[in-house]
């Protein structure tokens, strides 16, 4: 865990987020044309995310899901799209696809900003990602350190002074 050793250094701007969300909602907005998608978002992290998705998407879009709570939209027979802050491990992604699997959607997405590759124990598929990250610990634009650093605008990784 980071200490008074580490400092922040910008992995990625936020005119590089804020570039790759347009592209993002471009891609969405061609797939889902026609279509009213139910977005879900896995709290908390990913509400800055979605907020700023959602407000460059031309669709009719409806829902907000936590995780530890069911659906209050119905699910069975919906255009349904996941919007994540970061993949690490893809457990708490699989386990959540997994669970929408079985409300039988008529289709099912998963739209990540970030993805660590690297540290995957099971296996998901993203059909709309931003970035691929390296295996160092993150925090900004919604991802937190003990629910700290969520409000930076960049996505900062937390660097050894020593390496500097």
């Amino acid at each position: 865990m980071p200490d008074k050793d580490y400092q922040l250094k910008v992995l990625i701007s936020r005119e590089e987020i804020k570039n790759t969300v347009a592209k993002l909602a471009n891609e969405i907005e061609e797939d889902y044309r026609g279509k009213h998608p139910l977005l879900i978002c896995v709290l908390k992290g990913s509400f800055v995310f979605m907020a700023d998705l959602i407000r460059q998407l031309d669709l009719p879009s409806s829902g907000k899901v936590k995780v530890v709570q069911r659906p209050k939209t119905p699910v069975k027979g919906r255009d349904v799209l996941v919007i994540e802050d970061i993949v690490d491990t893809g457990l708490t992604l699989s386990f959540l696809l997994n669970y929408l699997r079985r409300k039988k959607p008529a289709s099912l997405k998963v739209c990540a900003l970030t993805d660590k590759p690297s540290r995957r124990k099971a296996p998901v598929s993203i059909e709309y990602l931003g970035f691929t990250l390296p295996n160092k610990f993150v925090v900004g634009y919604g991802l937190d350190l003990n629910q700290k650093f969520r409000n930076l605008p960049d996505i900062c990784a937390f660097e050894d002074n020593e390496s500097s």
